[in-house]
Parts: C-alpha cells; structure tokens; sequence
C-alpha cells in the first residue's frame, strides 16, 4: 500500500482538476440562471478555462523544472484552492470567469505536468502503467460522480459548495504533499519568455477565432465587431480567417524559436525535437482528438437535457451515469487488457466504439428522449473513452527519458486541455450557428404574419442565444404576440435546438473518425514486465511444474 501512496495523493489533485470542468457542465441552466448571464457566455467561460492551461502549460512544465517539481504542485495546488474559493463567492460572470477561467487555470498548469512528472519518476515498467491508469481511473470517477454531486448539490443546496469542497480537498492533499517522494532536482535554467507569449498568443488566437465564428461567421462576416460604428471585416470577410492564419503564424514563429534556442545552446521552453518522435506525435494526436470530443460531449449533453427537454441538474448527471460508470469500469479493463493486447490494439478499439457511440447518440436526440438508445450511447462512450484513458498517458510518458518526463507533462497537458478547447468552442460553435439558421430558416418559411416574422428577425439581428424551451411561450407572449403565434414559435424554437444538436453530434462523428487516422504509430508491442517480475514468474511456473 504504501508504494501506491503517492499515486492515491496525486490521484485526489487529479479528482479535483477532472471533477471541476463536469460540475460546470452539468450546472450551466442553473449558474446562468443564479449570474443572471447566458449559455454563450458560460460556454466562453468554459473555453477559457481549458484554453488558459493549454496555453500556458509548457510554461508551467517548465517552471516544474526550475522549481523542482513537488514545490511545483505545492504552488499550483494553493493557487488552484485561491481561484476555487473565488468561484464559489462569485457575485457575477466576471468575477466567476476570473476565478475559475483564469485563477483555477493557472493553479492547473503547475499540478497537471508536476502529476505526470511525479507519476513517471516514482514509477517503472508496469507498475507506471498501472501509476497512469490509475490516473486515469481516477479521472473517470470523477467523471462518473461529478454530474451527481454537482447535480445534487445544484439542486438541493448549490453549485458554490461544489467549489468550496474543492478548497477542503486541495488542503487535505498539501497536508499529505511530504509523503510524494521527489527525487528530482531543481535546475538553473532560463525561461524565454518570448516563447512563453508566442505559444500562449498563438494558441488564444486559434481558440478564440473559433469561439467567434458562431458570432462573427466563419468567411462570410454576419455580426462584425465595431470600431466607431464601422465594421471590421477587411477585404469583406470574417475576422475569424484572419485570427486563425495569425494563430498559426505565431505558433511557427515559435516552433522557429525553439529551435533557435537549441542552435544557440540555450534551454527552449520544449524541445520541439521530440514531436519527431511518431510515438510520442501520435500519442499526443489521439489524446487531444480523445478531450476534443469529451468536451464536446459534456457541453453539448448538459444544454439538451436542460434547455430543450427541461431536466434539472440531478437528473441529468443520472442521465449522464451510463457513460461515467463505463469510463471508469473500462479504465480498468483497458489496463488489464496490455497483457495480451498491445497498445495500439486497445487504442483503436476504443476510437472505433466512439465512433459507434456517436452514432447512437445522433439517434438518440429527439423531442421526447430516446431513452435506452441514449443510454446505450452513453455507455458505450465512456467504454471508448475509457479504453483510451486506460493507454495514452503511458503511451506519451515513455516515449521519452525521466529527464524529459516534465517537457512531455506539459505537451500532454497542452494537447489535453487544448482538445477541451477546441471542442467546447468548435462543438459550441456549430451548435449555436446552426440554432440560429435552423429557427430563422423556419420561421420564415412558417405560415406567421409578416409582422411576426419582422419582430423575430429584429429581436435576434445579434443571434439565437440558446434558452430553455419553456421559457419561449412566455418570451413571445412579453413581446406582444399572440398565445397562437407563442405556441408556433415554441414548436419551431424547440424543432431548431434538435436540429442543431443533431448538426454537433455529425460533427462528433466526423471527429472520432478521423482520430484513427493519428493511431497509426501508437506501439504495437506488449507492455513489458519489470525483470523482477519476470523472474518470478518463471520461478513461480518452474515450482508449478515440478
């Protein structure tokens, strides 16, 4: 037991990081409701969030390696409970988005690479696969009790108490922090912080262009940001083309960096070298493709089950059960399934089920549940999901040295939360864009009068914004129509959010497929055994024998 302490400690910082993002999900009707904000605003909370650790996580892996990396997670672990107790006393969106989005996200990208970081240090051969599933088993509980707990705690008390039982947890963790050895020393290296702003900008860049385009228009300019009344869209297109290319730029310029760097025998915030290793490339390709459709997932499930079928949020963390109890059921068969089958068995396994998955949860979405066939979807993405987590981490952690175990903790945190991102905001995107073409496209074509149609084209000039379809009757009925005209817009209203819901669960689809293609070069060989393990067992099977 005691070889294993570390781990369960490690494992508990790991709860937290995992269990915060779906308490969030689950409560987003309620929290809108309680900051008096919308949908739109949460999912940007939500993106930034993810986007603050993705950008800034070489940094902390490399502040890892400067401070050592248990003083790492000491700091981030402080940081993480001050941003936590922010939240919970949030009076508005600003403060929440300032704690949680930003305070909690910088706590985060010190503990998440120093958790890999200690996790590849204090474990070898199997016992580290076992280290990392565990992880990975941890995560998946939190998965699995995040919707009840933040469903319970949002219906019966509310959502703050989730966070503030984050700070207790986080204090229970740094009282036990001695028990983690640390044999790792600090070293005297210089940060460049040019790299740090050019990996942090470009990064924000590409998130937040794809957060806009549901506002701004992917090519085509719709709502343009305004300087002095005059719209910005040069050459007569979207901001969000140009955000990308300018994302991508500062993400060569800083790849160009690094490598300058190293030319001049000076320590790069990464060594950008080892994304030439197909091992470690592919590992990180899948592990990203993996977060980009969870969060997706957890964002897209939650605004269903609470906006347009009306649930509160106890009941949709018992909706989301199926795909928690599998996530953390096949962590544990994934890891038990190395003796036989090899890495990149396993992994492809699992993408083909999210495939599947997604499937049946695009089946699923209709006016009234289809309740097995969404549960069956459900189940079968957190096996998917849970076959991946059982692999990637060991997959990524031993394509390289100890030494380099930080660097590689923070590319995984990169591309882990980067993914989240990228599928908050895309999934996010596509959801509301299509809400919006979807209604109008309806509603112009139904058989209300010319008036009605005007006044609905004026009120939503800026967008759809995604509400309760409960609450559109009477949002209709305050605007001066008719109890005919409210109930026809209802109908429409609630037919557009299974519509575009449908539209984000093809792009789910789209996503899991074309992750098999980045598992072409994930291991194909066994997990080996430590030697000493090895020799007892032919000692063992030798005694047997005779």
């Amino acid at each position: 037991m005691k070889k294993w302490t570390p781990c369960i400690i490690l494992g508990c910082a790991q709860f937290v990081m995992v269990l915060d993002s779906t308490v969030m999900n689950v409560s987003i009707s309620t929290v809108v409701k309680d900051l008096d904000t919308t949908v739109a605003a949460m999912q940007a909370a939500i993106t930034f969030y993810t986007l603050t650790m993705a950008s800034l996580m070489l940094l902390g892996a490399k502040l890892g390696d400067v401070w050592g990396r248990r003083p790492a997670f000491v700091i981030g672990s402080i940081v993480y409970a001050c941003g936590s107790l922010t939240t919970a006393l949030s009076p508005n969106i600003t403060v929440l988005f300032l704690g949680w989005s930003v305070v909690e996200g910088l706590g985060a990208v010190l503990v998440i690479p120093a958790i890999a970081a200690l996790i590849a240090n204090n474990y070898h051969d199997q016992d580290r696969v076992t280290g990392f599933a565990i992880i990975g088993a941890t995560s998946g509980v939190a998965v699995a009790l995040g919707p009840l707990i933040g469903g319970y705690v949002t219906t019966y008390l509310s959502w703050r108490y989730v966070f503030f039982g984050e700070v207790v947890v986080m204090a229970v963790v740094l009282a036990f922090v001695r028990l983690i050895p640390d044999t790792s020393q600090p070293q005297r290296i210089r940060i460049d912080a040019l790299s740090a702003l050019l990996s942090a900008a470009g990064l924000t860049l590409i998130v937040y262009a794809m957060l806009q385009s549901k506002t701004w228009g992917w090519v085509l300019p719709k709502n343009s940001p305004e300087i002095g009344g005059v719209p910005i869209n040069p050459l007569g297109l979207s901001l969000v083309p140009y955000l990308l290319l300018a994302g991508g730029f500062l993400l060569w310029l800083f790849f160009i960096r690094q490598e300058a760097l190293v030319t001049r025998g000076v320590p790069p915030l990464v060594h950008v070298s080892m994304l030439s290793i197909k091992r470690l490339r592919s590992g990180l390709s899948v592990l990203g493709a993996q977060y980009m459709v969870t969060a997706g997932v957890f964002f897209m499930i939650p605004v269903y089950l609470q906006m347009t079928l009306g649930y509160n949020a106890l009941d949709t963390g018992i909706k989301i059960l199926p795909l928690s109890i599998a996530l953390v059921l096949f962590s544990v068969v994934g890891t038990r399934m190395t003796a036989v089958w090899s890495p990149r068995r396993i992994i492809r396994l699992g993408q083909l089920i999210l495939v599947v998955s997604s499937f049946i949860l695009l089946g699923s979405v209709s006016l009234d549940l289809r309740s097995f066939l969404f549960a069956v979807g459900m189940f079968l993405a957190g096996a998917a999901l849970g076959l991946l987590a059982s692999q990637i981490g060991n997959v990524t952690m031993s394509s390289v040295g100890v030494e380099q175990s930080s660097e590689v903790g923070g590319l995984q945190g990169v591309f882990q939360n980067l993914g989240s991102s990228l599928g908050t905001a895309l999934i996010g995107s596509i959801l509301i864009a299509s809400l919006s073409s979807s209604f109008l496209g309806a509603v112009e074509s139904s058989d209300l009068s010319s008036s009605t149609k005007q006044l609905v084209a004026t009120s939503t000039e800026k967008g759809v914004q995604i509400v309760p379809v409960s609450t559109v009757d009477g949002i209709a009925t305050e605007a001066g129509l008719s109890s005919a005209d409210a109930a026809t817009l209802t109908t429409l209203y609630s037919e557009s959010q299974v519509s575009s819901l449908r539209a984000s669960f093809l792009a789910l689809v789209f996503i899991s497929a074309l992750s098999l293609l980045f598992s072409k070069n994930i291991p194909t060989e066994l997990v080996r055994r430590k030697p000493e393990e090895a020799a007892g067992g032919d000692r063992a099977a030798s005694g047997t024998a005779t």
